[in-house]
């Protein structure tokens, strides 16, 4: 899991998202409120759903785009957990959360596939 992930909310523009995305070599941003995560965006929201569609990234919000669903494990879930969930709704990260519902990271399919197998039985925080 990584920790200490770049985050944006509903109101920044999607100029500004996707040259935070750049800049932190990611294509996936969680958008919080109160710290909780209530979407995320994706550099294919910003291509598909706004670009495709006309809309000025100067001017238009993450909140018009985003992907309101948002995908989750708990940090005390096991890694094995977390795999089968990404299989399962076929996607690439999930949001990984504390117990009080608040952002703590997020796991990738490129973290899972970089473990060894003895260490995919423990906890999403490695810990």
């Amino acid at each position: 899991m990584t920790r200490g992930v770049e985050t944006t909310s509903t109101g920044a523009t999607l100029q500004a998202t996707a040259l935070k995305m750049r800049e932190a070599g990611v294509g996936m941003l969680p958008v919080l409120e109160n710290e909780r995560p209530i979407g995320v965006i994706t550099d294919r929201d910003i291509t598909v759903r706004a670009t495709a569609n006309g809309l000025d990234p100067r001017t238009s919000h993450v909140g018009d785009v985003m992907t309101r669903r948002v995908f989750c494990c708990y940090e005390d879930e096991s890694i094995e957990e977390a795999a089968r969930r990404m299989e399962e709704h076929t996607i690439r990260r999930l949001v990984v959360l504390d117990r009080g519902e608040r952002m703590v990271g997020v796991i990738t399919r490129d973290d899972l596939a970089s473990l060894p197998r003895e260490e995919r039985a423990g906890p999403v925080t490695g810990e």
